[in-house]
């Protein structure tokens, strides 16, 4: 509406414009020129001297310059500040407003860099209902962000000002995922350094930084282009074998999913065997492994398989059975 009435205000200006420069060029005689700086001078009411002395005729049309003029230019640099004026405020406004949001953000993701692959990692934690937060600096990528309602601070991931400001003191996790390998690493450190128990899931376009990355602090290293590649032969050689862990991970038509479960300390299946659990029975879930606290990972483990404090079990089922046993061994 604002645009609206600016666009209609200056129309009318120029109309005016155009009005007492033709008003003089007919009326008075005067060259297109002398016309044109007449009506600028007597809108903008300088007070600067007649260009030539006027006829009655002339000065009704200065009359009529003087009272439509002065008012629409008044009016026109008024929506102009409006609009800027406005604009900044709600920009400050919106700044504030995602800072606090973000302020009170708990157990979330701090997504480093909004490319290809955050805008993925982002999607798939927004399916899951996972709460996050983005750094991302650069205009097209804020522009998305803001499109798509997603929470973001417009800062240099690499500072420590920004990552202070995403929280990473009440982070679950954090992805470092910009297309620069050295800023990755960077990132890592820095986080590392602030908070020394923070998960990080770093992104290294050369498999050759993998080391490096896990040298700066980061807890995994994914490299896109190489998971690509080794999947992409997997479709060749093992069809079905992808098909089935796509069916799984993907929550398509088996309605499965492949989720993970912490035994945390007075945990009911503490000390109890797999077949003593009833896992299977009460909830219809395939265990796949058991990761041990000291790293170990128990593939396919036994019926005689012992479940202990500290525990990540790894597990195949529908969604709200798995959502159920998650609860249940708490």
């Amino acid at each position: 509406m604002d645009f609206f009435k600016l666009k209609l205000s200056l129309f009318l200006l120029f109309a005016i414009i155009v009005f007492g420069t033709s008003g003089y060029i007919l009326v008075e005689g005067m060259s297109p020129f002398d016309a044109f700086y007449m009506t600028i001078i007597t809108i903008s009411s300088v007070g600067f001297m007649e260009v030539q002395p006027l006829s009655e005729f002339g000065r009704g049309i200065t009359i009529v310059i003087i009272v439509m003029g002065i008012s629409l230019m008044t009016f026109t640099l008024g929506q102009v500040a409006r609009i800027f004026v406005e604009g900044e405020l709600r920009k400050l406004l919106g700044r504030r407003k995602l800072e606090k949001q973000v302020a009170e953000l708990q157990n979330h993701y701090i997504i480093c860099g909004y490319g290809r692959i955050g805008q993925i990692i982002v999607r798939e934690l927004m399916a899951t209902n996972n709460p996050l937060v983005v750094i991302e600096e650069d205009p097209g990528s804020i522009g998305m962000l803001e499109a798509e309602g997603i929470l973001y601070l417009n800062m240099d991931a690499t500072s420590d000002e920004a990552l202070k400001a995403a929280g990473l003191d009440r982070a679950r996790g954090l992805v470092t995922a910009v297309s620069s390998d050295a800023d990755n690493v960077f990132i890592a450190l820095s986080a590392k350094g602030m908070r020394p128990d923070v998960f990080i899931l770093a992104r290294a376009s050369d498999v050759k930084n993998e080391s490096k990355l896990l040298r700066a602090g980061a807890t995994r290293v994914v490299c896109p282009y190489q998971m690509g590649g080794r999947r992409m032969a997997e479709i060749l050689h093992k069809p079905t074998v992808v098909d089935f862990l796509d069916q799984t991970m993907m929550h398509t038509e088996l309605g499965l999913q492949m989720e993970e479960a912490f035994i945390a300390e007075g945990s009911p299946i503490t000390g109890k065997t797999l077949v003593t659990s009833n896992l299977r029975q009460d909830f219809g879930v395939i265990i796949v492994a058991i990761k041990r606290i000291s790293g170990e990972m128990v593939f396919n483990p036994g019926p005689r398989e012992t479940f202990n404090v500290g525990d990540v079990i790894v597990a195949i089922g529908k969604k709200t059975e798995l959502q159920r046993m998650s609860k249940a061994i708490c």
